[in-house]
């Protein structure tokens, strides 16, 4: 898939498969090596890109299955020193914030954010989308079943595929509507669904990249996995890198991974048996 993002006053072509790190600027995230202050934050984005990342996701509110959603204090305490310091120390970086609220996705953007990246595709912020829309940066928009606080309490879908497909669609329609130019859509993996739904969603996800835009899959060290390994997340790499296998031959164009290394490698090889 080729495509062009308008990123602020300029165009970039990404490469795709590419891959997304995870910088979480978070005490709670499920994978403790992603917990990331700003010397650490520096740190795992040095790496990362050193590693082959072509994008950098930095959030600082939990969406693990049972978290509440916190506060805007918060969340922007957190976020923004990160953002500040990594867009410092590497301005070429293209860095997406994970963020839900559009007051944050407004000041991450204005201190060198060039993505924003919403797991409830702006239902939990009526003003996300024209915001966005007013920054000039790609969207990513999440299909989320429920809130993080409940999306695990019995997830039910009478057709997980096609009412997932239908969300998206919907709510890629709601972002071109409100003047937003890229979006780029997540199934959302582990976001109100359970493992049978994961794992149809994985197989079924030509129906979603059918929609036009390019199709982020984020399962990295996920449930997921370790429900059918009985494995932790702590050893969940190699489980991580056989379904983001699977994703990248599906047609995901995105790669969000704790792992950038791992994930690139896979990229690399994928592109190639492909070409």
């Amino acid at each position: 898939m080729k495509t062009t993002w308008r990123i602020k006053d300029r165009l970039l072509t990404p490469n795709f498969p590419a891959v997304m790190g995870i910088i979480n600027a978070t005490p709670d995230s499920f994978h403790a090596p992603s917990r990331a202050g700003v010397d650490e934050a520096l740190r795992l984005a040095d790496r990362m890109i050193t590693e082959g990342a072509t994008i950098l996701d930095i959030g600082g509110q939990s969406s693990r299955p049972g978290s509440d959603l916190g506060n805007a204090e918060d969340e922007m305490g957190r976020v923004m020193p990160v953002v500040d310091a990594i867009h410092r120390r590497f301005p070429d970086a293209l860095l997406s914030v994970d963020t839900w609220r559009a007051g944050v996705a407004r000041a991450a953007v204005e201190h060198g954010a060039a993505m924003v990246n919403d797991i409830s595709a702006g239902t939990l912020d009526p003003g996300m989308l024209v915001t966005v829309a007013g920054l000039h940066v790609p969207y990513i928009a999440m299909h989320m079943q429920g809130t993080p606080a409940t999306m695990q309490e019995a997830p039910h879908y009478t057709d997980v595929a096609a009412e997932v497909t239908r969300s998206l669609s919907d709510r890629m329609a709601a972002a071109h509507h409100a003047g937003i130019a890229d979006v780029i859509l997540d199934p959302g993996l582990g976001f109100g669904k359970n493992l049978d739904h994961n794992f149809t969603l994985l197989r079924e996800l030509p129906r979603i990249t059918a929609l036009g835009a390019p199709v982020l899959v984020g399962l990295s060290r996920k449930r997921m996995i370790n429900e059918v390994l009985d494995t932790k997340p702590a050893d969940a790499l190699n489980g991580t890198t056989v379904l983001n296998t699977i994703a990248l031959l599906n047609g995901a164009a995105i790669l969000r991974v704790h792992d950038v290394h791992e994930a690139v490698e896979c990229a690399v090889l994928v592109r190639y048996y492909s070409s």
